[in-house]
């Protein structure tokens, strides 16, 4: 487990092929951490394993040179080929005690969440943080039922896990979603859809303590 798991979560960037415009996923990273995103998250739904696997070496390699967290959406199995530092799940995804079954000391757990019931299910199954959203609306998954401020300190107030918000958030609403109770954000849009991906990443960076 990640000592400073919280300080780890401040800026947490997910990689997209498609949002990201055609800049490939590495430089995608490169970027985000040189504006200050303290977290990488690998998400592909559509890519094939044996690919994605690839791309989860590329990615982990520069996380590791940096010191900065690299987490693999919802592959189990790639992020412990690949040696990430964690796995997140979403509630349709691998159950969390079937995860816990198979994962090493110390390998970090994310569970996405939008409910207190979810959130206390997570704390219960021994995940180390939350994602919580989605919050203001996004492209990204433009079917995901928004929950809103309230919703986000709601869920913050139910469980002493770290919670990150995800969903819409910009440099104009980070500081509403801080004020919720979260340790930091997750986003995609807002970093790897930008002309400048390392400009985008510093405007976010130094809004969140």
């Amino acid at each position: 487990m990640v000592s400073n798991l919280k300080d780890k979560l401040k800026l947490y960037v997910i990689l997209d092929r498609f949002l990201g415009k055609g800049v490939p996923l590495c430089e995608q990273a490169r970027l985000a951490i040189m504006g200050g995103a303290t977290a990488i998250q690998l998400r592909d739904k559509k890519m094939q394993g044996r690919d994605f696997y690839r791309a989860a070496l590329a990615v982990g390699e520069i996380c590791r040179e940096q010191g900065v967290l690299f987490i693999v959406n919802d592959r189990l199995d790639v992020a412990l080929a690949a040696e990430a530092d964690g796995v997140h799940l979403g509630q349709e995804d691998l159950p969390l005690e079937a995860a816990k079954k198979i994962i090493p000391p110390g390998f970090i757990v994310g569970i996405s969440v939008r409910t207190p019931a979810q959130a206390k299910a997570a704390q219960a199954g021994g995940a180390d943080y939350l994602g919580v959203g989605d919050v203001f609306g996004t492209s990204s998954k433009p079917d995901a039922k928004t929950i809103g401020v309230v919703g986000l300190r709601e869920v913050c107030q139910s469980t002493p896990l770290p919670c990150v918000a995800i969903g819409g958030i910009n440099v104009g609403n980070v500081r509403i979603a801080l004020q919720a109770g979260v340790v930091g954000v997750a986003v995609i849009s807002a970093v790897v859809s930008q002309k400048d991906i390392v400009a985008a990443a510093k405007a976010l960076r130094a809004l969140i303590p």
